[in-house]
């Protein structure tokens, strides 16, 4: 899809949520499309019978509050929720180190919260997120998945972080890896 070039210096996030059919993301991106906006960043996956949406869109003001405006008659034509909020661009971000984590393990309570705690714990930002459930193959035992993209202090002394960090996953029978994101 070809978006139109605009000024970007106002930005709204929009999430949905709803029942899954064909055409949503077509409505949507027309809205978007329509009301002179761009497209800057999107999620949109399905979840068992469910659509979900996360969209950072980008425009002068005048743009972006009359897509806001047609929102709700979006929301109603489309059987969404869709909530917005104002955002800037980021911020900062010049002093971190892009990490990504993947784990694996036997499916169990309590994954995806310790490893929040862990890095949490460490002041490292969990910028992105995704897991999933899944049997594993042979013999069909339920497995977990995750994989996390993290931003690392550039202070934060790499070696003894990857050193706790697998020792840690190691309590928990998680069978991880933490290595630089490569660009």
């Amino acid at each position: 899809m070809s978006e139109i070039p605009v000024a970007k210096n106002n930005q709204l996030v929009l999430s949905a949520l709803g029942a899954d059919k064909p055409g949503l993301i077509d409505e949507l991106s027309r809205c978007v499309m329509n009301s002179g906006c761009s497209i800057l960043d999107s999620r949109m996956v399905v979840l068992g019978g469910n659509f979900a949406l996360l969209l950072q869109v980008g425009g002068n003001w005048n743009n972006i509050a009359k897509l806001e405006g047609q929102l709700a008659g979006l929301e109603s034509s489309l059987g969404l929720t869709i909530t917005s909020q104002r955002t800037a661009g980021r911020t900062g971000g010049d002093d971190v180190l892009p990490y990504g984590v993947d784990v694996v393990a036997l499916d169990q309570p309590g994954i995806v919260h310790n490893l929040a705690t862990f890095f949490s714990q460490r002041k490292i930002n969990i910028q992105e997120m995704m897991t999933a459930c899944y049997p594993a193959a042979h013999s069909g035992t339920p497995m977990f998945s995750v994989h996390m993209s993290v931003d690392i202090p550039a202070n934060t002394q790499i070696s003894a972080l990857r050193e706790e960090f697998m020792e840690f996953c190691d309590q928990l029978n998680l069978d991880a890896v933490i290595e630089p994101v490569k660009m």
